[in-house]
């Protein structure tokens, strides 16, 4: 194992949440207070102008990586290597953008001058090697390079829904009118005498570092409609069975991260790339996973999984508490370094099954295929690859997809993921680790050729305190961690997978599941 992240706890000297401490920009935190507020006055063109620039909450670039549907090979490595650079880049202008708040107030033109526009002439640079990389490999680079290199500033009051047009890779991308950022400027005045120094951004961009979640994302359950179960945005991850086709189930227990197993990598997005995620995943399965870890590694490493047949590796971003503790990663990449702060939840539940296809038998997953299911770029890519399930023990009749749940005494957090469960019969990976696999059809069908494989379905638990909104301010908010540009948004939430059983038993898996019974 590369990095293995363990928790070891001690208490911050400052209040969680209040003060000036908490405010401090370790992770890029977003602080506009007087400025934000001053929008509110009427009949003043002086306040409007600092207003607008202070109302720049994030960056918003084209997601160049979901663009890349066919890269040879042998230009893969090279190609990763640059995509987490762009990832870079943009998370170093998110925290310009949040340390220079004073100068954008007196410079409407200070974020595109100061900030957007060396961020272009990066990524053009970055963008040109990836096109000479794909080239080389006799392949086409990317078109539009220039399109592709610019980015803009993205509004205090909400993104563009519409940005992941021509990205989504694995529905039909209709924006469903989820609203990811409605009421973000709550209507508060934060200027009216108070401290702003513990102003944590007139509810756009609250949290414990500054940078989210803010009091908007969260929404009680219990005043949520039944919405019939986990189904995902624009009917992403829809259940794949049903009472007809292969109606079995396949259960595997892997533990809940007891080894707290976790790091920044992501071996699928950025292989190779130290802190490619610049967010912690816990790992279930398979341990020896991290941004170095071959194929060999993984088919070759330990896992915590009861069956050990199963060394697939499962991870997810970690939940946490914006207490005002320091967890072990606060200084550290992935961690404190890049916003992500707080006491690390593990969940209390983590339930991994798989089902079969409502039209047909299954066949099995190839040995190394690699899903990922929802965008941790969501919230400035917009809704085309999202696929959240926000709910609560008790309460998973109602879901939310853009939104946190506030879950009443006795009632637990529960995060729902419905992977793809369609395969293209031959890669086990693309360029964009998307256009491998598809979601199912609203028949539950697979379109285009592809093959119905075992979908799996993680259920994640959590024993976490409900946050408080007070004054349109969220105290001791949870949140899973996130890219520093995505602010913490539950949009966000991703999971992934690598298939590592061993023939013998996915093929029990398979038999048992096209056959009706229910294993594990």
């Amino acid at each position: 194992m590369g990095r293995n992240t363990r928790k070891r706890r001690t208490p911050l000297a400052t209040k969680a949440i209040a003060g000036a401490a908490a405010l401090a920009l370790g992770g890029g935190g977003l602080v506009w207070a007087n400025f934000y507020a001053s929008a509110h006055e009427e009949n003043s063109a002086q306040n409007q102008t600092k207003a607008s620039g202070a109302q720049v909450a994030t960056i918003k670039c084209p997601d160049v990586g979901q663009q890349l549907t066919d890269v040879p090979d042998g230009a893969r490595a090279g190609v990763d290597q640059e995509l987490a650079k762009l990832d870079q880049q943009v998370t170093e202008a998110y925290k310009r953008l949040a340390d220079t708040r004073q100068a954008q107030a007196g410079d409407a033109a200070y974020v595109d001058n100061a900030i957007l526009g060396p961020l272009k002439s990066k990524r053009t640079a970055t963008i040109d090697r990836i096109g000479i990389n794909i080239q080389r490999a006799g392949g086409q680079p990317p078109q539009g390079a220039d399109q592709l290199s610019q980015c803009e500033g993205v509004p205090a009051d909400q993104p563009d829904t519409a940005a992941g047009e021509g990205q989504d890779q694995n529905n039909d991308g209709q924006d469903q009118g989820q609203d990811q950022g409605d009421g973000q400027d709550q209507g508060q005045d934060q200027g009216d005498g108070q401290d702003q120094g513990q102003d944590q951004g007139d509810g756009q961009d609250q949290g414990q570092d500054g940078n989210g979640p803010a009091a908007d994302d969260f929404q009680d359950i219990t005043q949520v409609q039944p919405t019939g179960g986990p189904q995902g945005v624009n009917g992403n991850g829809l259940p794949a069975n049903g009472d007809s086709g292969s109606t079995g189930t396949f259960t595997t227990s892997c533990g809940t991260n007891e080894n707290e197993n976790r790091n920044s990598d992501n071996v699928i997005v950025a292989p190779g790339v130290s802190n490619g995620a610049q967010h912690q995943h816990d790992y279930v399965g398979n341990q020896a996973n991290d941004a170095f870890a071959s194929d060999e590694d993984l088919a070759n490493g330990e896992t915590t999984c009861e069956n050990q047949g199963d060394k697939s590796s499962y991870f997810w971003p970690v939940l946490r508490v914006q207490d005002g503790q320091d967890d072990i990663d606060a200084n550290a990449p992935g961690g404190g370094q890049d916003g992500n702060v707080g006491t690390i939840i593990q969940a209390s539940e983590a339930q991994l099954k798989f089902v079969g296809n409502k039209t047909s038998d299954v066949v099995a997953m190839p040995e190394a295929l690699r899903i990922i299911t929802g965008d941790a770029k969501a919230f400035v890519n917009g809704l085309g690859n999202a696929n959240t399930n926000w709910s609560c023990t008790g309460f998973e009749d109602r879901q939310l997809t853009d939104k946190y749940p506030i879950c009443p005494e006795g009632s637990s957090v529960v995060r729902t993921s419905n992977f793809q469960s369609c395969w293209d019969g031959q890669n086990i990976d693309s360029a964009n680790h998307r256009t491998h696999v598809d979601f199912v059809e609203a028949d539950g069908s697979c379109s285009n050729g592809f093959q119905a494989i075992p979908q799996l379905q993680v259920r994640l638990v959590y024993d976490v305190q409900a946050p408080q909104i007070e004054n349109g301010q969220v105290v001791n908010p949870f949140a899973v961690d996130s890219f520093p540009d995505q602010l913490h948004k539950p949009i966000t939430d991703h999971n992934d997978f690598i298939n590592f059983f061993d023939e013998e038993t996915m093929n029990q898996m398979v038999e048992c599941i096209n056959s009706g019974q229910d294993c594990q």
